[in-house]
């Protein structure tokens, strides 16, 4: 092994634990390794982890101290709640008067179901904050009530504790006094809402015991295989946090499998706008990505909206397993029954020989199950399921080098026996199949599509998992988009973990908040992500005001480590950078010109012509696309303006860009949505709503570098 240090990836999922290795400069796959996840160990799935690290290392001829980054991703918060495996909570209401008796009314959540009859447990009482002068309190005894009823964990809950969270730290220092695991809704998050903060502070408690205890066997399992770099776990939102901060907030560890796909795919694949499905046997998650950024909102669970963040995944049950169903002639439906979970071999693996005098029937795959499933039944008795991966593997969409690739005639014979029921050619029958497949996933993609505003025409479809090449390739077909299987694509999770970055999001209610304001809400979230071992020089925070909502956010993202190199390809080179930049923005690359650089970055700009009423000629608008030296489009838009600058003369020159461009028609002064390019990054802008807040930030990026080192300003214009 070289002296460069290397990045490990780890996911744990239900039935597998894959580990990879990439190079922490050139970020190049160099080593992967799969052992089965050790639930029943009594060390836990920590002793998976080990396991395949010690696989990992030996493969790559590497030791503990060549690892300079760990993460792992991991199913287990999850799985608790989807099995109601969770820990009775004790809601500790704290109040007085009339606003005690009002929150005692809306910490009244309701039942939470997890699973089909299995609600998560919960113990409420009222505290009565003494008044002044009062110094008697029954807190400890309305604890140790909660204890005796069952609570093994409490959540402190007061209406103001976004504003003064002394009453809730109370509690929870009284419960941990007594022995009890305890968390405060200020803890989780900082919005308004006492309902909807206090089921979000609930179910992360009901999780607090069984994560606890998975962290510290993780830990000590690492310890002792030698390994000193810190480990970090994947989020929910596509980053990563501290294991000290997953031991804090472990329900920002829910949804985070789905999230180290689309990881994965956004730094792996460069995508910049585009469509990401993962398919695995069961089912395919689909997520948005929309100018190089992941797409995120509010979680619901059990049916409830909480404050968790999480990246915006829709799942649709069709996977490279989902068996067929079929209705005299006709295939009705893909799924949701998948062969595995079933226990059928897939048709399209087995011994040609074994389907010798096969024959074709409908059965219920499971107690429960519709039984217009489709299996072929040989002379011994035996069972196998015919798939959509068979279908895949029969049209030749599923290439000799992919996961699913079946090499044998197999799915071709089980099909001929599908098309003669039919009534059609095996290859019909297929796509039969395949179209019901697709089609259940297109859907969802139209839908995620509309609602993000981004235009097919933009967008890209990449599939990743063990499944890819069974949906995307059709789907892409079908939908007449542009496709791509993603490269490994069958470890694009722990390639995911591998790559992602350290990521902290603070919302703070604050109605029209001042630079001070934006600025120390901006300031915390930078903070947090340098706690969590992110290098300062890689930090980059996004900062938005929902004037709607009087919410101010800021998002820093960090590295970890900082890459010394470039990729090992040497980078993109002029003409094909413009290639991309005019692939993006749907034009030719005569028609474009180098606006403005950095040293890593060039800014291509243009006049595009945009297409008007019922596909008539429109209007002509300025375009711009910025390209970073691997040649990924990291931003384009077809309004707007720009102008090549410097730090020194970058404020001024934003001050120019939104004089010009505010739109004065909306009933108040509307600012273009500015972005900065500068050095290796862009900066945006785009989320404030003043020309103050965007000169005051801008400034914070401004700070400490030469002033004569170049910056590229660009202003969007329909924002």
């Amino acid at each position: 092994m070289s002296s460069s240090r290397i990045r490990v990836g780890i996911d744990v999922g239900g039935t597998f634990t894959d580990a990879v290795a990439i190079d922490a400069d050139t970020l190049a796959l160099i080593g992967q390794a799969k052992v089965p996840t050790t639930h029943d160990d009594q060390d836990g799935v920590a002793r998976g982890i080990v396991q395949a690290l010690e696989e990992l290392l030996a493969s790559v001829d590497a030791t503990a101290d060549d690892i300079g980054f760990l993460a792992h991703g991991t199913t287990q918060a999850t799985n608790a709640l989807l099995e109601g495996d969770v820990a009775t909570v004790g809601i500790v209401v704290g109040g007085r008067g009339l606003e005690g008796k009002r929150a005692a009314q809306l910490v009244k959540l309701g039942d939470i179901e997890l699973a089909p009859g299995r609600n998560l447990p919960m113990r409420t009482a009222f505290w009565r904050i003494p008044g002044p002068g009062e110094t008697a309190s029954d807190l400890p005894a309305i604890i140790a009530g909660l204890q005796k009823a069952g609570a093994e964990v409490i959540v402190g809950a007061e209406a103001y504790s976004v504003d003064d969270e002394a009453r809730e730290v109370e509690i929870t220092t009284e419960a941990r006094t007594q022995g009890l695991l305890a968390t405060g809704t200020h803890e989780i998050t900082k919005l308004y809402g006492l309902r909807r903060r206090t089921r979000t502070a609930v179910v992360n408690a009901s999780i607090l015991p069984r994560m606890l205890a998975t962290a510290d066997m993780v830990a000590g399992s690492i310890g002792k295989a030698g390994i000193t770099a810190p480990l970090m776990v994947m989020r929910c939102d596509g980053g990563v946090m501290s294991l000290d901060e997953m031991r804090r907030r472990p329900l920002l560890t829910i949804l985070s499998g789905p999230a180290a796909g689309v990881a994965g795919a956004l730094m792996n694949e460069r995508i910049t706008d585009g469509v990401f499905l993962e398919t695995g046997g069961t089912s395919t998650d689909v997520s948005v990505i929309k100018q190089g950024r992941v797409t995120v909102r509010y979680a619901q669970i059990g049916g409830h909206d909480t404050y968790l963040s999480s990246l915006d995944v829709r799942t649709v049950g069709v996977g490279g397993g989902s068996m067929i169903r079929l209705d005299g002639r006709k295939v009705t439906d893909v799924g949701p029954r998948s062969a595995h979970i079933a226990g059928f071999a897939y048709c399209c693996y087995a011994d040609p020989g074994a389907l010798d005098g096969a024959k074709l029937v409908t059965a219920a795959p499971l107690p429960g199950d519709p039984a217009d499933y489709v299996l072929l039944e040989t002379p011994d008795g035996t069972r196998y399921a015919l798939t959509v991966t068979c279908a895949a593997n029969v049209l030749g969409l599923v290439p000799a080098s992919d996961y699913a690739y079946a090499d044998s005639p197999a799915a071709l014979i089980g099909f001929e026996i599908l098309g003669r029921e039919m009534g059609i050619s095996p290859a019909d029958a297929a796509e039969a199949v395949l179209a019901k497949a697709s089609s259940r996933v297109a859907g969802v993609v139209e839908a995620l599509l509309k609602h993000y505003e981004l235009p097919s025409e933009r967008v890209v479809l990449v599939g990743g998992g063990g499944g890819a090449a069974t949906i995307t390739p059709h789907l892409g077909q079908t939908m007449n988009l542009p496709h791509r299987i993603a490269a490994h694509n069958e470890v694009i999770s722990p390639l995911g973990v591998a790559m992602a970055l350290v990521r902290e999001s603070v919302e703070r209610i604050i109605p029209n908040p001042s630079q001070e304001d934006v600025l120390g809400v901006r300031s915390e979230a930078e903070h947090t992500v340098l706690l969590q071992g992110a290098d300062a020089e890689s930090i980059e925070v996004d900062v938005e005001i929902d004037a709607r909502r009087s919410v101010v956010r800021a998002t820093a993202t960090g590295a970890t480590l900082l890459r010394t190199t470039d990729r090992s390809h040497g980078g993109a080179d002029e003409d094909e950078t413009r290639a991309a930049a005019a692939k993006t923005l749907r034009t030719t690359p005569d028609e474009l010109h180098l606006v403005g650089r950095t040293p890593q970055m060039r800014v291509y700009g243009g006049t595009v012509r945009r297409s008007g009423l019922f596909g008539l000629l429109g209007s002509h608008a300025d375009a711009v696309a910025v390209v970073d030296r691997d040649g990924s489009v990291v931003y384009s838009s077809r309004d707007a303006t720009w102008t090549q600058s410097n730090v020194g003369g970058a404020r001024a020159g934003l001050q120019q860009l939104m004089s010009d461009h505010t739109d004065y028609s909306s009933g108040g002064p509307r600012i273009p949505a500015i972005r900065m390019v500068i050095g290796g990054r862009l900066i945006s802008l785009a989320g404030l709503l003043t020309a103050d807040q965007v000169v005051s930030m801008a400034g914070t990026d401004l700070a400490n570098r030469a002033q004569d080192e170049a910056a590229v300003l660009i202003a969007e214009l329909n924002r």
